[in-house]
């Protein structure tokens, strides 16, 4: 077999790979919402996704991982939507038009990201997961700040600005994915309107700068 064909059966096999990792995360996130997370277990998982137990495994070490990793699909999205903005903008415009990129036109990640979060919220033992979830995150858009910044230097920069601005900025974005969601109840969706303005307030304050001057006593 040619180079060429070799590189097409690897590709076929990760996309396939990729497709299956997905349909399992959205059968744990559409079983997990219908019936709660404790309620629910990998076997049901496997025949909502229509694979065999075992290669259930293949992918996630259990259920609380798999409804996890529904959090997980948003930030994937928001960080590919980052790497293909123009290398002409910088690195928080360039994060803030993927982040509203995603909202508009890509409304079953968002949906599936917001319900996941909401049940995360209200599950204790999905925390563990969603902890490991955001260092991934916090990790590959390091990843992606540091390719924007010096293309093709991958992950031997040292400074530590890729880094922190990462979990900076997805920091801010959990926090302004809270606040929104504080504006409905604990299964609805608030306007995207309200969305956008405060991720454009968030973006707008790390781009000023977080320091702000004491206050000065009064004599």
């Amino acid at each position: 077999m040619s180079q060429a064909g070799e590189a097409a059966v690897v590709g076929r096999r990760e996309r396939k790979k990729l497709v299956t990792r997905a349909a399992i995360r959205q059968a744990a996130l559409r079983l997990a919402l219908r019936h709660g997370v404790e309620n629910i277990t990998v076997e049901q998982i496997a025949v909502e996704a229509d694979i065999a137990t075992r290669t259930f495994f293949n992918y996630f070490s259990g259920k609380e991982e798999a409804v996890a990793a529904a959090a997980a699909a948003g930030a994937e999205a928001l960080i590919a939507g980052f790497r293909a903005r123009p290398a002409t903008e910088s690195v928080l415009r360039a994060l803030r038009q993927a982040a509203l990129a995603l909202i508009d036109h890509d409304a079953a990640t968002s949906r599936d990201y917001i319900r996941a979060i909401q049940l995360i919220r209200r599950t204790p033992s999905l925390l563990p997961h969603e902890l490991a979830v955001l260092a991934a995150q916090e990790k590959a858009l390091a990843d992606a700040i540091t390719d924007r910044l010096q293309p093709g230097a991958g992950p031997a920069v040292t400074d530590i600005y890729p880094a922190l601005c990462a979990a900076t900025a997805l920091t801010a974005l959990r926090v302004v994915l809270g606040r929104w969601l504080e504006h409905a109840g604990p299964d609805e969706t608030p306007p995207m309107a309200i969305l956008r303005r405060e991720i454009d307030h968030a973006i707008a304050d790390l781009a000023a700068g977080l320091d702000r001057p004491g206050v000065t006593p009064a004599p």
